[in-house]
């Protein structure tokens, strides 16, 4: 394709994606579509769930008022041909065609030339896209190309433009009630409270819609024109440091922009639209969104180019509005934490006995704020990518973490069902808290011992009063995460001390610095293309022993209590990561002792997460005294599945065959060579998963606490023999979905239905 065309297909896709709702993406296409092909009309075709029909939705070159009257069955027309087969038809003639159906609504006698091709999103056939030719003619193959390509590119922004009709008809209408979006579940539980919306710095995206008073417009037009004074102060100081560094023509672009600034189309827009009651930086991004749609829409290049010049100066002005002083509302009820990206720091916006649930437009199951809500015991939904959290500050929202949908402003029927069921698991907490003594073992009396994952102090009395018998896995960079430094040796072995002490006797394993992939620390930032293969966990601390050594003297200096320490390197992926990693550990060690810091040399064991290191194991034997199956990334990297991927979710499976196959394989490995192996992570935590761990001869099983009394529940519900012969069963097996559906119905039999409902 030539670039024309690319920038065409690339304005046309913008501009629907920025659609306020269905009605007018479908328009945008249809017009713009028969502009850049130069057709005669142009139909789009959406199928009606309720009717099992495809209904004519939008033309432009049609009789208008055959919009919405036209209707296919599924096996009518050519229409209903492309959609079926879901595959191009293109034909010189179509009244010649035997699937052809006439329509006189539409003004179809004078039209001959036919290309339809099927709008499809994840597998599925959302509707049809026609274009029109009044001439006996076959459209080109580059006609074809283009319209497949549109159609392709426009499957979802059409789906995310239809539930922003119905989010802004919910919003802007007292009457309505009840939106739902599908996301992925991050943590089981249920939760209502109202949105509290929190978006990154210098986020025009994310900047939420914020109602102010008469008495805060003065106020709120003064900080926008100090934040443009300061842009503009900026860009003069920039320009004169330049100076003589680069030509005069290039220099003038910093009064070029100046210029853009300070325009009346910026500044009064945005000044009015505060004088209309949105706050300042709301405003501000409605009116560079304006902008910059305007300036996307233009024919010319070197036009286009300038919206990225827009956006950069809204950036910069929100920038400065962020910076001044913010009154927050003080928390006293029940919220729900919404947002594009939330981390870890982002938590302490909120008291933990106010946070009902949390929501995230980006992330999975096994992204690192569903690890978090999960260890916290906070119902939460990953990857809602089409929530616009800047409409929904306020609104009442469910959060549905079994089964990963969110429901805003939810109706007096879907209210009462949910309440309904929060209080059914309220009661099987209260069923679940029975079994805090009692001891994790079989029917046949196999004691599995269940351990806690952990990484907040905040988190260690829910530990230990859940019934954890350890810590399976602290996540050590936690205390690194919410700081804005590395901390000192002192200040983490304070933290490592008070975990030790608190859980005495018991074991506490402590997993080393693992930044990287999903976690990255904002004061050392890591930009890679592919980070979940790149510079994360033990391969830094390698790479930079000042901070690993720091941190493994700051964990040794800490056990002085019952010798409960255990210590584990994350992301092995090979023997000499082992042997250099020991070689610094032993390092540190004799460097306390020559301090005459007498402690003992720690017990030492390494993550299986990486696929080469499952066929290593009799080598990694020789080497340390336990392993850890970290169940997120081993699945990730088997199935090759970006677990933070929404696309790609549903291929997400820790109970694929290959990976019953491949932990089966690493289990027999280390018994064989005398060393216990555990599973932590998602694969521990789930009731059906965790069976099929219990029949492989699992060790022990580290998972969020909010998992724990569950799993317990149905280890005491089977014998070790009963969990080997559904093993058995599921080995034979050839897709996740049968095994699931296999190990799930043996914990219904069981009378435990409420416990596999995620």
């Amino acid at each position: 394709m030539s670039n024309n065309v690319l920038n065409t297909l690339k304005n046309i896709i913008q501009d629907v994606n920025e659609a306020s709702g269905l009605d007018q993406a479908l328009s945008i296409i249809v017009q713009r579509t028969r502009q850049a092909m130069k057709a005669d009309a142009v139909a789009a075709y959406f199928l009606d769930n309720k009717t099992n029909q495809l209904v004519l939705m939008a033309s432009d070159g049609y009789n208008q008022d055959a919009i919405g009257k036209i209707r296919f069955n599924l096996d009518q027309g050519l229409v209903g041909l492309v959609f079926n087969q879901t595959e191009p038809v293109n034909i010189e003639n179509a009244r010649t065609h035997p699937n052809y159906r006439f329509v006189t609504e539409t003004g179809e006698i004078i039209f001959h030339g036919f290309l339809g091709v099927p709008i499809i999103q994840h597998r599925h056939a959302l509707g049809v896209l026609v274009v029109r030719q009044t001439q006996q003619r076959r459209f080109s193959e580059n006609d074809e190309t283009f319209l497949v390509t549109l159609a392709a590119q426009l499957a979802g922004a059409i789906t995310h433009a239809e539930k922003m009709g119905d989010l802004n008809r919910l919003l802007h209408d007292s009457n309505a009630t009840s939106f739902s979006l599908k996301g992925i579940g991050g943590s089981p539980g249920i939760a209502i409270g109202e949105a509290l919306v929190i978006y990154p710095p210098a986020s025009l995206s994310a900047v939420p819609d914020n109602a102010i008073s008469s008495e805060e417009i003065e106020p709120q037009i003064k900080a926008f024109n100090e934040a443009v004074d300061n842009v503009e102060r900026e860009f003069r100081e920039l320009a004169e440091r330049m100076a003589g560094s680069i030509p005069d023509e290039e220099l003038a672009l910093f009064d070029v922009l100046c210029l853009m600034l300070r325009s009346e189309t910026l500044v009064d827009v945005v000044i009015e639209r505060i004088r209309a009651g949105q706050w300042a930086q709301g405003a501000l991004r409605e009116t560079i969104n304006d902008h910059v749609k305007q300036f996307n829409a233009m024919d010319d290049a070197y036009l286009r180019e300038r919206a990225a010049d827009i956006k950069d100066l809204g950036q910069r002005v929100l920038t400065y509005l962020q910076s001044q002083k913010n009154n927050k509302k003080a928390i006293s009820t029940p919220v729900v934490l919404v947002g594009e990206e939330i981390n870890v720091s982002q938590f302490s916006e909120v008291p933990l006995k106010y946070l009902a649930g949390i929501i995230s437009t980006r992330g999975s199951a096994s992204s690192h704020v569903a690890i978090l809500s999960n260890a916290l015991g906070i119902p939460s939904v990953m990857g809602v990518d089409d929530l616009p959290v800047s409409k929904i500050k306020g609104q009442q929202i469910i959060v549905d973490g079994h089964g990963g949908e969110i429901h805003v402003k939810p109706s007096k029927t879907v209210l009462d069902e949910f309440d309904r069921l929060l209080k059914e698991e309220k009661l099987l907490n209260s069923e679940l808290e029975a079994l805090i003594d009692q001891p994790s073992e079989t029917l046949d009396g196999i004691h599995i011992p269940l351990y806690a994952n952990t990484g907040l102090l905040e988190d260690i009395t829910p530990s230990l009063k859940s019934g954890a018998e350890g810590v399976g896995l602290y996540r050590t960079e936690i205390p690194f995460l919410i700081r804005d430094g590395f901390p000192g040796e002192e200040e983490q072995a304070r933290i490592y001390q008070q975990v030790l002490q608190r859980f005495s006797p018991r074991p506490v394993t402590f997993r080393t610095l693992d930044i990287g992939g999903d976690k990255a620390l904002p004061y050392f930032p890591i930009a890679e293309e592919n980070p979940f293969l790149g510079w994360r966990g033990i391969r830094i601390m390698l790479d930079h022993p000042e901070i690993f050594l720091t941190q493994i003297r700051a964990i040794l200096k800490s056990n002085r209590f019952d010798n409960n320490l255990r210590l584990m390197l994350p992301m092995i992926s090979d023997t000499g990561e082992v042997d250099e990693a020991i070689e610094l550990i032993q390092q540190a060690h004799e460097e306390l002792s020559s301090q005459d810091i007498n402690v003992p040399y720690p017990v030492i064991g390494i993550m299986i997460e990486v696929p080469s290191a499952a066929y290593q194991i009799a080598a990694l034997s020789k080497r340390v005294d336990f392993f850890s199956i970290g169940s997120n990334d081993l699945t990730q990297y088997l199935l090759a599945v970006d677990r933070n991927n929404k696309q790609v979710a549903g291929l997400y499976s820790s109970l694929h065959p290959s990976v019953l196959q491949c932990i089966q394989q690493i289990i027999g490995a280390a018994h064989k060579n005398n060393k216990p192996v555990s599973v932590c992570g998602e694969m521990a935590g789930n009731p059906a998963s965790a069976l099929a761990l219990v029949g492989m001869g699992i060790d022990s099983l580290s998972m969020s606490v909010g998992n724990l009394l569950r799993v317990k529940r149905v280890i005491r519900s089977f014998t070790q023999k009963q969990a080997c012969d559904l093993l058995t069963q599921a080995m034979q097996m050839e897709k996740a979905s049968d095994i699931r559906a296999l190990f799930k119905d043996a914990i219904e039999q069981a009378g435990l239905n409420l416990y596999v409902r995620q």
